[in-house]
């Protein structure tokens, strides 16, 4: 007579160890890009944070660009699109909550986004494609705004949403000198108030 084993739940074996050790060095790389840039950062500062040896870190990523892109597909899953959807204004400002809330993300996008403005830097078509994306929800929620007769006479949906976007990486890089006195949401409230009509 055999014995019977119980029935396997959760992730289990090399496939859920392996998926941790890259979260860990995901979320290394956040901390050592955000603090020192992604160009002064390296694969062996990454690896002296988890705990491992370089060559154990290639293992998982094979080049130092694969890891910051893991690290930007983080950031953007951080979002609260995933929460369904909601107004524009509840949107925005709770996003720029919860950027408050998740350390080192603001210095890592505000690192990352000045460093990939120069020629081949790896990051430089995702954060370009990044602001097109975002102008281009922004002035459809806009335009819906318009059409529902919510948003001021007078106001283009396109040159509005590229003032918010502006707007919000410019308050969260003053946030990051005086984290104690500028707040985010409350300075995007108050541009949202300038452009959309009282409900």
């Amino acid at each position: 007579m055999s014995a019977q084993r119980a029935p396997r739940t959760g992730k289990r074996g090399p496939y859920a160890k392996t998926a941790a050790t890259r979260q860990k060095i995901v979320d290394a790389a956040l901390n050592v890009f955000a603090t020192r840039g992604y160009h002064a950062g390296s694969l062996q500062d990454v690896a002296d944070e988890v705990g491992m040896s370089q060559t154990s870190l290639l293992h998982h990523f094979k080049r130092k660009s694969d890891l910051l892109l893991a690290v930007l597909e983080q950031r953007d899953s951080s979002g609260v699109s995933r929460l369904g959807p909601m107004p524009f204004r509840d949107m925005v400002l709770l996003q720029a909550r919860a950027n408050v809330d998740i350390a080192g993300l603001t210095q890592l996008y505000a690192v990352l986004s000045g460093e990939s403005t120069t020629e081949g830097h790896p990051g430089r078509d995702y954060f370009a494609q990044r602001f097109e994306r975002l102008r281009e929800e922004y002035t459809g929620e806009l335009e819906a705004l318009r059409a529902a007769g919510m948003l001021r006479p007078g106001v283009d949906p396109a040159q509005a949403a590229a003032s918010l976007i502006g707007l919000w990486d410019g308050v969260q890089l003053q946030r990051l000198y005086a984290p104690d006195t500028v707040d985010v949401a409350a300075s995007l409230g108050a541009y949202l108030d300038l452009i959309l009509l009282p409900e």
